[in-house]
């Protein structure tokens, strides 16, 4: 009877036993529970609140990224005027080389010396230089007309750009000023172009500074050279023979800078060109100028003057053939080829 009772005091101890070990992993699992919806409640929290924030971060980019396009698109607008998208398979260029020197009203206003559109067309990155006599007479749009070279004084690069875009009928995209001693040193960096001086050039203009003499003959013109070679008219072709000197000499210097000797001088060249030349084009084009580059073609580039005629009561004012520009313009832009290539960015 006594085994019997102490038989089952030990079972009632096992159960009791049991029982609080039972209640004690209950208590472990319901602690355990709560830490694990803590630390997920953390993370939830954590992950919500990071999500929100880079939610309203990239919004917030977003609308500065629009903002600041939107205000580089009115600053374009501003300085070119509205471009027709059916120029978009082009890349024109209007480059402006500025003389400091004495200008027609012997003032100290500065003036567009070389004036000239480089066309490239994106598809196969051939190259087409309008050139435009400096003593070209526009009636300007602006009511400020006289002499392009003139014009700069009036209302810069911008205002030459909506000027020449009217006349020639097509869409600029961009513009690039250069004063001739920065035109001067960046020949100087690339070693001086090659080429043939088709005759003696003798002319001095104290007024202005200037000092031309060079031998008829084949050469190798350092920067001052260069710029002197460009800036000489003769008596005799005026500016129709100033404009194939420009012409010709672009074409040399083209060859020169796709010699395999550039490519070492190309740090030097990206510096004047960050740190000395005036252009319009801003971060937002760097991608698009890059691939324009990169697909420029070995081909020598295609010259072509700006129709026209001498005034013959002012034999140094050439006036605009509006009719014949307009014919050009069609065979170097045909209504076939505009904007019928997809223009990669």
């Amino acid at each position: 009877m006594a085994r019997k009772s102490a038989k089952t005091s030990k079972t009632r101890d096992n159960i009791i036993r049991k029982r609080k070990l039972n209640r004690r992993r209950r208590r472990i699992m319901i602690v355990r529970l709560t830490f694990l919806l803590i630390v997920f409640g953390a993370i939830l929290t954590a992950t919500v609140y990071v999500g929100y924030a880079l939610y309203s971060w990239v919004g917030n980019l977003y609308q500065d990224y629009s903002r600041m396009y939107q205000e580089y698109a009115e600053r374009q607008e501003s300085v070119r005027g509205a471009v027709d998208p059916r120029f978009d398979s082009y890349t024109n260029v209007l480059v402006l080389g500025i003389d400091a020197g004495a200008n027609h009203g012997n003032t100290e206003e500065q003036e567009a010396d070389t004036v000239m559109v480089v066309s490239m067309d994106n598809r196969t990155g051939r190259l087409r230089i309008i050139t435009i006599p400096p003593d070209t007479w526009l009636e300007s749009r602006t009511g400020a007309s006289g002499r392009v070279s003139s014009l700069y004084a009036v209302g810069g690069a911008p205002l030459l750009v909506r000027e020449i875009s009217s006349l020639l009928g097509i869409s600029i995209h961009q513009y690039i000023t250069l004063d001739m001693q920065t035109f001067s040193d960046l020949i100087d960096i690339l070693g001086g172009v090659d080429i043939y001086v088709e005759e003696d050039m003798n002319y001095d203009d104290p007024a202005a500074e200037l000092s031309i003499h060079l031998k008829k003959g084949y050469q190798t013109l350092s920067g001052d050279m260069a710029q002197k070679y460009l800036r000489y008219k003769s008596s005799d072709l005026g500016d129709v023979g100033r404009v194939q000197r420009q012409q010709k000499f672009v074409k040399a210097l083209y060859a020169k800078i796709l010699q395999l000797e550039t490519i070492p001088k190309l740090p030097q060249i990206a510096e004047i060109f960050q740190k000395r030349m005036n252009t319009s084009a801003e971060i937002f084009d760097s991608a698009h100028l890059a691939n324009v580059l990169r697909r420029i073609s070995s081909d020598p580039p295609v010259g072509i003057m700006l129709p026209g005629y001498e005034d013959e009561s002012s034999p140094d004012v050439w006036i605009p053939n509006h009719a014949g520009i307009e014919a050009r313009m069609r065979e170097l832009f045909p209504a076939s080829e505009i904007n019928s290539g997809e223009n990669e960015e």
